[in-house]
């Protein structure tokens, strides 16, 4: 514990605080966010400023109102959409008697809730310390010298200094449980692209309904509700794309705006699933009226894990909710919604055409090359097949141009 900080409970308060000159998080999204971590806000409190106060972030009179706001609205907790320094924290802490929650500590709760697998749960554990390191500053009360052992010269080691040192220890043997399931993803990786199945991963803001349409799309049973961050830990399946044959589809965390640096560096080895596709698809709230301001958002974090190369399809979701004005203001986007079904095998469609599916070609084979046989099967690449008379088969296959190069490094007759 660092200072004894007073209890909370499910009634808050919000202060979003617009600093001039500089991007705010969205206050919105923040009051979305609180409700996903279950908590009650009862009033939002807006003050703008030009720079945050050194002591308290707001000003001292925002202090007294804020002061007499949380004694009438009978709340017990504040949510400032901002992260504040540790000192800043505490001082408004103390002198309201009432708990503070941060932006990035609320998205941390939710992530702590919402974490099922053993990788998820040591994701958020490597977010929370990396926060908490942050969070040992001087002045918290119980971080005292410690008085030195007999026969030692002086003051012992600092309190401060025990719990960075603990926490510095946590941190190294969290990261390593990490690093060895990023190379068991690694080994996975390998062996899709040994069988060259191709992987396609949902990417976007979260509540986009990415879930949703995975479901729609392999028949999961990913949880998925109208939550920010309701799908956490990524799931992985198996499907069969009109053309391109198996592909291995991922749904994925959503993003927000302004999505804490230690969650991005924490989820690294999920988010690897993305660097590595072959494929994005960027899954947008078509009905979101800040949608080309959450297509933004994504772009950035995106460009934060180096998946910004990787190519992309836009997606329209939510059709069901537009207008006919609204649809012809999207563009050209696939347009899909994930409720009802309406666009999804055209989706399908337009996947086998983003990876790269080419026209049909013929394969003839001779009736002892049956390895070369069952690996076309396997790649998903064969169409039918034909036996002719001298006992070899014709394959037609569709095959994108990295398969049919590693046919010619095969030494398989291709046709076209």
């Amino acid at each position: 514990m660092l200072f004894e900080r007073p209890e909370a409970g499910g009634k808050a308060v919000l202060l979003q605080v617009e600093l001039r000159r500089q991007n705010n998080p969205d206050q919105n999204e923040f009051v979305e966010l609180a409700r996903s971590a279950q908590i009650d806000v009862v009033h939002v409190e807006g003050v703008k400023r030009d720079a945050p106060h050194p002591r308290w972030f707001v000003g001292s009179g925002k202090v007294d109102e804020l002061k007499e706001l949380l004694q009438w609205s009978g709340a017990s907790l504040l949510l400032v959409n901002h992260d504040l320094s540790p000192g800043q924290q505490r001082n408004l802490e103390q002198a309201l008697n009432c708990r503070m929650i941060t932006r990035t500590e609320l998205i941390l709760t939710i992530f702590a809730e919402r974490a099922r697998s053993h990788e998820g749960q040591l994701q958020v554990e490597l977010a929370q310390l990396k926060h908490a390191q942050t969070r040992l500053v001087r002045g918290w009360t119980h971080l005292d010298r410690q008085k030195g052992g007999i026969g030692m010269r002086g003051a012992g080691e600092k309190q401060i200094e025990l719990d960075q040192r603990m926490l510095s220890e946590r941190v190294k043997v969290t990261e390593q449980k990490l690093r060895d399931v990023s190379r068991r993803r690694q080994q996975n990786r390998r062996g899709r692209s040994r069988t060259g199945t191709p992987t396609v991963s949902l990417v976007g803001y979260t509540n986009a309904g990415k879930s949703t349409l995975f479901n729609a799309v392999t028949d999961a049973d990913v949880f998925a509700e109208n939550l920010l961050f309701a799908t956490l830990d990524p799931t992985t399946r198996k499907i069969n794309v009109p053309g391109a044959g198996d592909v291995v589809m991922t749904d994925t965390v959503g993003f927000v705006s302004a999505l804490p640096h230690a969650l991005v560096q924490a989820f690294r080895a999920t988010l690897e699933e993305v660097v590595y596709s072959d494929l994005l698809l960027h899954i947008v709230d078509g009905a979101d009226p800040q949608r080309q301001e959450r297509v933004e958002q994504v772009q950035t974090v995106l460009a934060e894990i180096g998946a910004q190369q990787v190519p992309q399809l836009v997606v329209m979701n939510k059709a069901d909710l537009l207008s006919p004005q609204q649809v012809d203001e999207l563009g050209n986007h696939p347009l899909v919604s994930a409720m009802t079904g309406e666009g999804v095998a055209e989706l399908m469609d337009r996947i086998g055409a983003a990876l790269g599916v080419v026209a049909p070609h013929r394969v003839r084979l001779t009736p002892q090359d049956g390895k070369n046989r069952a690996w076309l099967y396997q790649s998903g690449a064969v169409l039918n097949e034909t036996m002719l008379t001298d006992g070899s088969v014709e394959l037609t296959v569709q095959a994108d141009e990295k398969l049919l190069g590693q046919m010619r490094q095969r030494q398989v007759q291709v046709e076209t």
